[in-house]
Formats: structure tokens, C-alpha cells, sequence
């Protein structure tokens, strides 16, 4: 299949203590078959920074493009600039932690390319979302059976809301990733999307199909965190959402795509936390035994948004905002508290 591209991993240990550094490697490949005396048909330099000391073994994958399909040897050597004067000039580092390697492989359609990476189990995020999807709709049907609401209703506006949900991050993840628009089936979607436009669709459709929006809400929030537990298993082994490197024990090694490393597992932690929270929220429900009038659903995800912003610095990327993550965290907190405290008095 067209266009092909071609996927290179290199494996290096890292020191075992010091103060981070960085990698270079050059990567030198030519494809079976043609004039050995003719220059390689690729040469590429990748970079690996910052290289925390201790943190083990890391992989770093190269893709090539514009690889012409078919077989190709490719030669990597850990290089150090000698010279910037009046070009740059590199030499081979000699060090036993990082070795000279050389590899053969064949070129693969480039979409699977992109995804394929030491650490990353293709195909693992849309089948735990998927699956994080059916587990939250069986708890909404059995929470609202207790309610007493029309459970047919509830599942049908339940998949008109995830479909346009869907779509709603999608478009939350490109207005605040522009530079990644011209990729729009391959980028990766927000959460914070699906939440809002699947709140809104149910505010909506309740009154459409005549269901009581304070119960529905309420049993819909302890739906939405468990499929929020269940899909974040799928971007620690999709390779999205990554943790930042570190020497810890508690680390786990993990993979944003390009680069594999014992990181902090800042999605199993986010995971952790919705699950709590759908287990309080679920517990909730069950012991009040009428609706907390969206009180429920208020107060879950509102603690939910605390716990993600507090979780957010543990991630490789940085936010882009100066002081959106603390003006949320506040507001999310006062909520959390407020619809908390009315639940109780109630």
C-alpha cells in the first residue's frame, strides 16, 4: 500500500547517574539493490534530550518518509560536534552504552508506521475506549433501572451523545493544536471535547425525549469516569498522554511514539483517580436511591477536573496556558465542594 516509509529503533542505556544530557545519533541507510559506491540514500541525525541519568534502557525511532519501498540496511552511530565552524562537524562517540548498530528491514504503509514504536500496542486505544464506552453504558442502564428511568431512552440518546461527542473532541483538539489541522484523521482528540458536547447533547435530548435531566445526568457521571478509567489504559499503551522521564522506581516504561522510557505513569494515575471517583459517585447514587438533581454528576467530574489538573505537570508536554490550568483547578474545586456540600444537607 501507498506511501510507504520506513521505521528505524535505536536502543542506547543511559548513564547511571549525573546530570541530564543529550544523544546524538546518526543514522546512515541504503536500500538492497542498489550501487554499494554510490553515497547512502539517506543520512538523518536524531536527538535525544534531555537523557535523565538512571532511567534504563531508551528507544528512539526514526521515520523516513520519502523511503522508497523495499528492503534497506540501515547503520546508526552515537556522533559528538566536534567542530560549528564553518560547518558542522561530527564524530563517533565511543562508549559502551551506546553502541554502533546496523539493522535490515522493509519499508511499511506509512499511517502504520507512525504508530508502530517500541512500547506501543497498535490498535490499544480505540479498543479500550471502545470497550471503557460499553462498561460506562451498562452502568447508566443498572443505575438507571434503580432510578426508575426509561432505560430504552437513556441507551439511545447515550449513543447519539457519544457519536457527537466524538466529534466534539476532535475539534477541542485541533482548536488548541492548530499546527496539527492538515492531519486532522490521524491527530488525537480531548476529553474535555467529548465531555462538554456529551453533556450538552443530554441536556438537550432529555427534554427531546421527555427523561428527567437531573437523574439522567446523575447516573450518566459515574458512566463517563469509567469509560475515562478504562480508555486512559489505552493511551499509556497507545502512546499518548506520556509522563515525563524519571529515575524512580515507581516508574514505568512507556512510549510517546518516538521515544521509550521509564516515565512517570501519569495515565495509570489518571486512571486511578476516575475509577475512585466512579466508585464514590456510583456509591452515591445507590445510597441516596432518588436523583441528587445533577448534583451527583456536578460534583464527580468536577473533582475528576481537580484531580487532572493536578496530574497535568506530571506530563512530558507542557501546557500552553499561563494561568488556565490554576484558574481551572480553583473552579473546579469550589464546585467540587458547593455541589458536595448540597448533596450532604440534602
Amino acid at each position: 500500500m501507498q506511501p510507504q516509509s520506513l521505521g528505524v529503533t535505536y536502543w542506547f542505556d543511559t548513564e547511571p547517574s549525573g546530570d541530564p544530557y543529550t544523544v546524538d545519533v546518526y543514522l546512515e541507510g541504503r536500500r538492497q539493490g542498489t550501487d554499494r559506491k554510490r553515497p547512502a540514500d539517506f543520512t538523518t541525525l536524531t536527538k535525544v534530550a534531555p537523557v535523565v541519568p538512571g532511567t534504563g534502557p531508551i528507544s528512539v525511532t526514526t521515520r523516513i518518509t520519502d523511503a522508497e519501498e523495499g528492503t534497506w540496511d540501515v547503520q546508526a552511530w552515537p556522533v559528538t560536534l566536534v567542530s560549528d565552524e564553518p560547518t558542522q562537524q561530527w564524530a563517533v562517540h565511543e562508549d559502551p552504552l551506546l553502541p554502533v548498530s546496523s539493522v535490515s528491514g522493509r519499508t511499511l504503509y506509512a499511517p502504520v508506521t507512525l504508530v508502530l514504536a517500541p512500547g506501543v500496542v497498535m490498535g490499544a486505544w480505540p479498543a479500550l475506549v471502545s470497550l471503557g464506552a460499553l462498561l460506562g453504558v451498562g452502568v447508566q442502564a443498572f443505575l438507571a433501572g434503580r432510578l426508575g428511568l426509561p432505560v430504552g431512552r437513556v441507551a439511545l440518546l447515550t449513543l447519539i451523545a457519544c457519536l457527537l461527542g466524538l466529534v466534539g473532541a476532535k475539534t477541542y483538539y485541533l482548536s488548541t493544536h492548530p499546527h496539527e489541522r492538515k492531519r486532522i484523521l490521524t491527530v488525537g482528540m480531548s476529553v474535555q471535547g467529548f465531555v462538554i458536547t456529551v453533556g450538552l447533547t443530554l441536556l438537550l435530548g432529555s427534554r427531546a425525549l421527555s427523561i428527567p435531566t437531573g437523574p439522567l445526568l446523575d447516573v450518566t457521571g459515574p458512566a463517563l469516569l469509567l469509560g475515562m478509567a478504562v480508555g486512559r489504559l489505552g493511551c499509556l499503551l497507545g502512546g499518548c498522554c506520556v509522563g515525563r522521564p524519571t529515575r524512580s522506581r515507581w516508574g514505568v516504561w512507556s512510549s510517546n511514539r518516538r521515544i521509550g522510557v521509564r516515565r512517570i505513569p501519569v495515565q495509570l494515575l489518571e486512571s486511578a483517580t476516575a475509577l475512585l471517583i466512579c466508585v464514590a459517585a456510583v456509591s452515591t447514587v445507590l445510597t441516596i436511591g432518588v436523583s441528587g438533581g445533577g448534583l451527583v454528576f456536578l460534583a464527580s467530574l468536577a473533582t475528576y477536573t481537580t484531580g487532572r489538573q493536578l496530574l497535568f505537570p506530571l506530563r512530558e508536554l507542557p501546557r500552553t496556558t499561563t494561568y488556565g490550568r490554576q484558574v481551572m483547578l480553583v473552579t473546579s474545586l469550589v464546585v467540587a465542594f458547593a455541589a458536595a456540600g448540597v448533596l450532604l444537607v440534602r
